[in-house]
């Protein structure tokens, strides 16, 4: 795929974003609504950095903002950079009086990151008259997901995610349909199943958290104290992994050269791949029983020290991003699927391109999938980072690669 669906190893940013040290107190962590105009004084030119493989769904909406208004935005610099290299660098700008990073595309990992530092604007409340009726227009699980923004950043894509399996059904004529099928399954087949390491995997991450659901654990959002099921599970289930890749593409090539015969996966992972040709276009997916979705979104954030007209200009962008038609592009070719955070917008709003790769390579089940099962947040930064230590120690130690 063109870049990781799924977001960079949570722990090793807070690790990196807590070593940068406390911002300076010249940069407040809000600037006064009052002060920043409709629209800059004159055009400005943005920087924007993307850490999550956000412009692949959004870079067309910005496009076409700085097309559309001249008078705000003369010219867009893109650069990109992994999660834990962010927090440094706007650390760096920042101590050095000037935020030559104006704008952040960043999964919920770098989101964890500038909220623990403080390296970002607060966007909401104070300049929710910028965003009207913002909670409301969008889904909501994409609400649900813009609440672990704390007000920081704005959910700018969304997609329900995980976990999915994706199978060879010329190898797997009848495929697991429970979490003790798979293991049976696992266990007749030695090696065949597959997931990547979660840290560093979309698909591996939503497995290890869709499982305390589709398990029936006391606390689906406590790995520490209420996940036993779910570390039995994957203790046993690890006994027929031959090995855990580290990251998801591997997995991929391993399903399509035929080493692996199931794997993890999610929307975007089982589509986009597809559209490539990485993986066959024979390969089907399905879910567990219990089957819960974990959501996955991007955020736009606004680093600290930026210029009141720099801000204006982000607020214009941000509310831009948001509007029906230009959410529409964020269908790209399935690889957030379906993509959108707000409500109403369908894929035949969606470039012909889209619809086209949505046509061949999506699946018809999708859609009662989102419709009929429930959909539960991404575990909060800290939790997430004690599950992928746990499964790190006790699952994948000696088994990564």
């Amino acid at each position: 795929m063109r870049r990781t669906l799924l977001p960079a190893l949570v722990a090793m940013v807070l690790v990196a974003s807590m070593a940068c040290g406390a911002p300076e107190e010249n940069t407040p962590a809000s600037a006064p609504a009052s002060a920043v105009p409709d629209k800059p004084a004159e055009p400005v030119e943005l920087n924007i950095l993307d850490i999550a493989g956000n412009l692949q769904l959004t870079q067309g909406m910005i496009d076409e903002f700085v097309q559309q208004n001249p008078d705000i935005v003369s010219k867009v610099n893109y650069t990109k950079a992994t999660a834990p290299e962010m927090p440094g660098k706007l650390q760096a700008e920042q101590r050095g009086g000037s935020s030559q990073t104006h704008l952040v595309l960043t999964g919920t990992d770098g989101l964890a990151s500038v909220i623990e530092q403080e390296l970002v604007l607060n966007l909401l409340p104070d300049f929710e008259s910028r965003f009207p009726d913002l909670e409301e227009n969008y889904l909501p699980a994409a609400a649900d997901m813009q609440e672990l923004a704390q007000g920081q950043g704005v959910t700018v894509t969304f997609y329900p995610s995980g976990p999915l399996l994706e199978y060879d059904p010329q190898k797997v004529p009848d495929p697991p349909t429970t979490a003790d099928e798979l293991l049976d399954w696992a266990k007749a087949h030695p090696g065949k199943f597959q997931y990547a390491q979660p840290a560093n995997s979309g698909p591996g991450r939503t497995f290890l958290m869709g499982l305390p659901y589709i398990l029936g654990d006391s606390d689906p959002k406590d790995p520490e104290a209420g996940w036993d099921k779910t570390w039995d599970y994957l203790a046993e289930l690890g006994k027929y992994v031959d090995y855990y890749p580290k990251g998801t593409t591997d997995t991929m090539k391993n399903l399509a050269n035929g080493t692996s015969e199931i794997i993890a996966t999610t929307t975007g992972w089982d589509i986009n791949p597809r559209v490539l040709g990485t993986v066959p276009e024979r390969m089907e997916v399905t879910t567990l029983d219990d089957f819960h979705w974990v959501t996955d979104a991007h955020y736009a954030v606004v680093p600290r020290g930026v210029s009141e007209d720099v801000l204006s200009a982000d607020l214009a962008l941000i509310q831009w991003m948001l509007q029906p038609e230009q959410q529409a592009k964020a269908y790209d070719k399935g690889y957030f699927y379906p993509g959108p955070a707000v409500k109403d917008v369908t894929l035949d709003m969606a470039p012909q391109e889209s619809q086209d790769a949505i046509e061949k390579f999506g699946r018809p089940e999708y859609e009662d999938l989102i419709a009929d099962n429930p959909q539960e947040t991404s575990l909060p930064a800290e939790q997430q980072v004690a599950a992928f230590q746990r499964w790190d120690r006790e699952i994948g130690s000696g088994k990564t690669k």
